[in-house]
């Protein structure tokens, strides 16, 4: 069998495994964010943090409640790394610098897991279980509480109210991330993955010298990592390393549960707002553009002009052997075209036109299918500007969803989809404008400028993965890539539930012989190509400079 018939043979039970996941994973997370019923141990937490899971809140209260969350987040996190010398289980690991203390707090917290750091020669025990993980947990349930929020927003009516911020956080963790992710890290163990608290292990012999390992809760981590589409990694080969991901299975199970939420949260859409075929819209739109996105990686990658290349079997470089050129395509597409930033390739050795692949996927908001509810309000809000922009085609007031689409509704979705780019752009263009930011670059030209956009591009959309040619753990990153992430992360949020408090308080438009059905395929080809030219429009300059150039010279 060859490469490029294993690629796709792989991307066939890929797609059958999402598919049989769908109706019921999604069913039942619509079942958690509308029952009226609280667990046992919800109600001990309830009681625990002082919160009314029965308040309804009206958006700012809301929002509210995800900022202060997070700040404490945040301030527990940094706290855990500058103690860290004093802690147990540190593996004499010293505490965490200021700078990068603050960048992986802000990290971890908004989802995006950017590592400036060795995980493997940095974090202990305490750190990486008692702080990584738990924000892995509850910085994905932040992001689908959000994303509830707002299909509140589309299904309520006359009330300015989306739900309870706490109650919502808590079923997320309680009910969604926490059972499954429990499953997974099993699965993960039986096939390989290590699970233990070990101390550091001295190995053979590597290159004259000995080698140096150490266990940890590796399997747990890497489970709600790829689950909840957050992507930081126990080492620093992420999941290459076979610690990780040991087998070709077990990286194909990784791409599932990676992508298995975002996927099926369209169909939890459909349900809530009474459409189910409004759910099929957004999920055609969302595979449409990642089944397109996964075969021009691979037809980068695979087939090459170059000798070298052809005999290999296509860019081999960078890639672990174990698992080939076509499912590391896969991976890469499917973890930045999410918010997760999982690797288990090296970015930055891909050919030119896959690494501006790559940088494409982030740069689309990634909402195909996105983060743990970043994805689905993210593609909501392109919904939005889509049926404003059919609207200006027929002169017609848009309505989505049977939601007028006025002024206020369209300069919040504008805003919301210009807060990124202007932060990976302008903090780009600081980087390679300042004397010393510069230096970072290890490779010189249109690939060194690739790092810095890569960098910030990632950071700007709570991506974490990295072209891993730039030295970024330097003061200047450590600092810009953490405002990055915190921007990134809540400026669209607040956006976001300002926009679903708007909707709920609106009253329902009958649909009438000039409405748009956005619940046809008319409507997902233009959602898709209102996507990708914003998207180009936007970043066309900037990859015209990186990825492009590079690409087209070699």
């Amino acid at each position: 069998m060859g490469p490029v018939t294993a690629a796709v043979l792989q991307l066939v039970a890929l797609i059958g495994a999402l598919a049989l996941c769908y109706l019921p994973f999604g069913n039942y997370m619509a079942k958690v964010y509308t029952s009226d019923q609280h667990w046992r141990v919800e109600k001990w937490i309830y009681k625990g943090i002082g919160a009314n899971p029965d308040t309804e809140m009206r958006w700012p209260a809301y929002l509210r409640g995800v900022l202060a969350f997070s700040v404490v987040g945040v301030l527990f996190l940094y706290l855990l790394q500058r103690l860290q010398g004093i802690l147990p289980g540190s593996l004499g690991f010293s505490s965490v610098n200021p700078a990068q203390s603050f960048n992986t707090a802000v990290s971890f917290v908004t989802n995006t897991n950017w590592q400036s750091y060795y995980g493997e020669q940095t974090m202990g025990h305490v750190v990486q279980t008692a702080g990584l993980a738990v924000q892995n947990f509850v910085s994905a349930a932040v992001g689908i509480a959000v994303a509830v929020a707002l299909v509140r927003g589309f299904a309520r009516s006359r009330t300015g109210e989306i739900g309870n911020f706490w109650a919502d956080l808590v079923r997320g963790v309680i009910r969604i991330l926490v059972p499954f992710a429990a499953v997974a890290a099993v699965v993960l163990v039986a096939c390989g993955a290590i699970q233990n608290f070990s101390g550091i292990h001295e190995v053979g012999q590597f290159m004259g010298g000995s080698q140096q390992w150490n266990g940890g809760a590796v399997a747990s981590q890497e489970a709600i990592k790829e689950f909840g589409t957050n992507g930081g990694g126990y080492f620093n080969a992420n999941s290459a390393h076979p610690f990780e991901n040991p087998t070709p299975f077990t990286n194909l199970f990784e791409i599932f549960l990676l992508l298995v939420i975002p996927f099926s949260l369209t169909r939890t859409f459909g349900v809530m707002v009474g459409s189910v075929k409004q759910g099929y819209a957004i999920l055609a739109t969302m595979f449409t553009i990642w089944l397109g996105f996964v075969a021009l990686m691979m037809w980068t990658e695979f087939a090459h002009h170059e000798g070298a290349l052809q005999i290999a079997g296509g860019a081999t470089e960078g890639k672990e052997v174990r698992f080939g050129v076509g499912s590391s395509s896969i991976f890469a597409v499917s973890t930045t075209l999410t918010s997760t930033g999982a690797v288990d390739s090296f970015h930055s050795s891909f050919t030119g036109l896959g690494g501006g692949i790559t940088m494409l996927s982030m740069m689309l908001g990634e909402i195909a299918p996105g983060g743990t509810g970043s994805g689905l309000y993210g593609i909501l809000i392109m919904a939005i500007i889509a049926v404003f922009i059919a609207g200006l085609m027929v002169g017609r007031t848009p309505e989505y969803l049977g939601k007028k689409i006025g002024a206020r509704e369209i300069k919040l979705s504008a805003i919301y989809i210009l807060i990124t780019p202007a932060l990976a752009l302008v903090f780009t263009a600081a980087s390679m404008a300042l004397p010393t930011p510069p230096h970072s670059m290890l490779n010189p030209g249109a690939h060194g400028f690739s790092e810095v956009l890569y960098a910030f591009t990632s950071a700007a959309n709570n991506n974490g993965s990295a072209f891993a040619g730039l030295n970024a753990n330097t003061d200047w990153y450590n600092t810009m890539t953490g405002l990055a992430m915190l921007l990134g992360r809540f400026l669209p949020m607040v956006f976001v539930l300002a926009l679903a408090g708007s909707l709920a308080e609106q009253k329902p438009v009958p649909a009438t012989a000039g409405t748009l059905r956005t619940e046809k395929p008319l409507f997902t080809g233009l959602l898709v190509g209102a996507i990708l030219i914003i998207t180009g429009l936007t970043y066309f300059p900037a990859l015209a400079l990186g990825p492009l150039a590079e690409g087209l010279a070699s």
